[in-house]
């Protein structure tokens, strides 16, 4: 898989963005990357592409993938099918922001959850990690499952909310969840430098300005 090819296609469906962005931390990116600019057939079909291969090359086998609401939901439904297309078939849930009070209750829809399920969860990106901590008290509450790690788009490879290590490596540290990504900002900066990207070169130097003050290997 090349991951300028993944790039490039988030870049055309309007999901990467170049320009003056204020991030919830307060610090100010050239770059912004939004999963729910994703719109058409066509998109998704190829996004859950990119997603099973990752969670194939990566050598997971999960029973489940799990989409937290909302933005997750429409990528872990989009994985399984990719996965299928590769002759893996897989269950898929999300939850609910709040729990069905008629019918047939509960707070999960699609697999239900039970006991020593191997679960992937399925997000776009990890800021602060705070969809992860909400995450997993919803998922443990279900049953004991096992919770393989977690697929993400991109691993931004800054500094997380506190010290020098990332998001990424802050999930790592405090729940002993490993993230597998697509790409990486990394290969952002690769894919403009190589002109993959047609944006303004600009941006390829206030990339690695914004990498200096903040990013993390």
């Amino acid at each position: 898989m090349n991951n300028s090819d993944f790039i490039k296609f988030m870049y055309d469906a309007g999901v990467l963005t170049f320009g003056d962005f204020t991030l919830k931390s307060g610090r100010k990116a050239p770059y912004f990357v939004n999963t729910g600019n994703y719109r058409t057939g066509e998109q998704i079909a190829k996004l859950g592409d990119f997603y099973a291969r990752r969670i194939i090359d990566s050598g997971l086998k999960p029973d489940v993938l799990y989409g937290p609401a909302y933005k997750g939901i429409p990528l872990c439904v989009a994985a399984a099918i990719g996965l299928s297309k590769y002759g893996v078939n897989v269950d898929y849930c999300f939850n609910r922001k709040e729990a069905k009070d008629h019918g047939e209750g509960g707070m999960i829809v699609g697999h239900q959850l039970k006991d020593n399920d191997k679960v992937l969860i399925i997000e776009d990106v990890i800021t602060a990690g705070t969809a992860i901590r909400e995450t997993l008290p919803i998922i443990k509450g279900q049953a004991e499952v096992d919770i393989l790690g977690v697929v993400i788009s991109i691993d931004r490879m800054e500094k997380g909310k506190t010290g020098d290590m990332s998001a990424v490596q802050e999930v790592k540290e405090n729940f002993g969840l490993d993230v597998y990504s697509i790409a990486s900002v990394v290969d952002i900066i690769n894919a403009i430098e190589e002109g993959v990207l047609p944006v303004d070169r600009v941006y390829l130097e206030r990339m690695l300005e914004y990498r200096k003050l903040y990013g993390v290997e």
